[in-house]
């Protein structure tokens, strides 16, 4: 609707303007400060300005009213043009808020090491990486999404050791000094016991086969990784790992030296990311000869880069602020324009249960598992609550609430709008054919507030994809939903002479509830 309002207006002035909606909906539903940007080179007042291009404006058949008011102008659409609006998207559903965009974007997210479950932490940045990833192909940009495993270095080999000792302890009962670093959990205990199922118990009467259990291990624990994405629902393109593109290191760091980029010092290999704002240079190859962390990502992003996509988008957790200077100076070191790379922080997630400390459970040692939070609470509110804010601020939600049955669980109050949606077609006895060319007209105007904000879809969808908020297409789901609840209190709907009317417009909301909550994973809940 929007954009349809823009290019009407532009068909009586060839500029530039922005568009907003008032505050207060009963000004209109879209306004424009226009006449102020003009006033200079017309030389006449924002307020004459503004007057003389709604009188222009009025005899558009979009518009219902155009008014000038202090020196902005203010639109509201009719009735007309919304249930235009509204019969086509009831009969073409799955096109509601799609778009052709003629970019591709690269979306890396979640890649949590091999070594453990996903933690609640990974679960904020691959739901926000995967609702991303389904609203930027919903308004028809090619996006790829990608899982980065960081299954090279020190993190693998101390997994092998971790499940090495725990046989040896658990196991074959013996006597076990561990080390200062390890990762412990219960999870631990259970890979030992898988590997004994593997390769028998001498595994665990040499430490040459720590190797070996290092592979395996990272393997079992990429196969559980996928399974806990599965039980939110998220898929990825691609997984590239990390070992699978050491062999390419020399090429990219052939690319650093072109430029001049690196120097060596204390028998270290160092990047100058300092020349491009980095707090200090980095070592990239070690004393041994060894490749540091910083390589890995420098190899990756070399193989990104190579693959031409037109931006690159990285959900990291909020400690690895440091790294987008020395990462993005290797970038632009190795030749390419590192200001296609857009990297969001995901800060960390507090749980609470019934007002108190969520308790980390044994299974995984020092942390809260993504898994045992989804059989708590399940995949739905999951996913809502943690695109409920914006990606760097501090979340924090009691899981209790998102076992209640009223208006505080907000996916709860969202999906029993829809419900009660599909419970008055029942007792009405029409159907959404029945009622899809009735005409939307006389309509109060809560009728009409609602009817507006069921077709914003297109817009928040927009605004929470460019803006990186998703965070706005679930606050527009609650108001949405409570604009229907609202309005389903104050008007009788079965039995009124606008029945058919009021079903239409109910029916236009619950496809708007419908494909919101689909593109954050959700399907919404046809009955109660």
């Amino acid at each position: 609707m929007k954009q349809k309002v823009i290019d009407v207006i532009k068909t009586h002035i060839d500029k530039e303007f922005y568009l907003e909606k008032p505050k207060d909906i009963s000004l209109g539903h879209y306004a424009t400060p226009l006449a102020f940007s003009l006033a200079k080179e017309l030389r006449k007042a924002p307020a004459i300005i503004a007057q003389e291009l709604a009188a222009k404006l009025q005899n558009e058949t979009i518009f219902e009213s155009v008014t000038a008011v202090n020196g902005y102008i203010n639109f509201k659409l009719s009735s007309n043009f919304m249930d235009i609006c509204a019969t086509y998207l009831l009969q073409n559903p799955d096109k509601f808020a799609k778009g052709e965009k003629d970019e591709s974007i690269l979306i890396e997210f979640v890649s949590a090491n091999p070594t453990g479950p996903l933690h609640i932490g990974h679960a904020r940045g691959a739901v926000i990486g995967d609702s991303l990833c389904r609203i930027g192909a919903h308004l028809g940009y090619k996006i790829t999404s990608e899982y980065y495993i960081n299954d090279a270095g020190n993190q693998v080999d101390l997994l092998g050791l971790s499940i090495f000792l725990a046989g040896r302890e658990n196991i074959l009962k013996l006597e076990t000094k561990w080390p200062e670093e390890f990762y412990r959990g219960e999870y631990i205990v259970d890979l030992a016991y898988k590997a004994v199922a593997k390769f028998g118990e001498k595994i665990f009467e040499d430490d040459k086969n720590i190797a070996d259990l290092s592979l395996w291990g990272k393997d079992e624990m990429m196969n559980l990784i996928r399974k806990d994405l599965d039980s939110v629902y998220i898929n990825f393109d691609n997984f590239v790992s990390e070992k699978s593109l050491y062999p390419k290191w020399q090429e990219s760091f052939k690319k650093l030296q072109r430029h001049d980029k690196t120097y060596e010092k204390e028998g270290k290999v160092w990047i100058k990311s300092q020349e491009f704002g980095d707090e200090k240079d980095r070592v990239i190859i070690r004393e041994d000869g060894r490749p540091t962390y910083l390589a890995g990502d420098i190899v990756y992003h070399d193989d990104k880069f190579a693959r031409n996509f037109g931006r690159y988008i990285n959900i990291w957790g909020a400690d690895h602020h440091g790294y987008i200077a020395r990462v993005k100076a290797a970038i632009n070191f190795m030749g390419y324009d590192e200001s296609k790379l857009e990297v969001i922080l995901a800060q960390m997630v507090s749980l609470l249960k019934g007002g108190e400390p969520y308790k980390m459970s044994k299974r995984a040692g020092n942390f809260i598992t993504m898994n045992e939070v989804v059989e708590e609470i399940g995949s739905d509110a999951l996913r809502f609550m943690f695109l409920s804010k914006k990606a760097d601020t501090h979340l924090e939600f009691d899981i209790d609430i998102l076992k209640q049955n009223d208006s505080s669980n907000p996916i709860y109050y969202i999906n029993y709008a829809h419900a009660r949606i599909n419970q008055l077609f029942g007792k009405s006895g029409n159907t959404r054919d029945d009622i899809i060319n009735v005409k939307l007209t006389d309509l109060n105007e809560s009728a009409q507030n609602l009817l507006f904000n069921a077709l914003l879809l297109p817009e928040v969808l927009e605004d929470a994809f460019e803006s990186r908020q998703i965070q706005k297409l679930t606050d527009f789901l609650k108001f949405l939903a409570s604009l229907l609840h609202k309005f389903y209190n104050e008007n009788k709907i079965i039995g009124s002479e606008f029945e058919e009317r009021y079903l239409k417009l109910l029916d236009m909301t619950a496809l708007c509830l419908r494909t919101g909550l689909k593109l954050i994973g959700i399907d919404a809940k046809e009955k109660m």
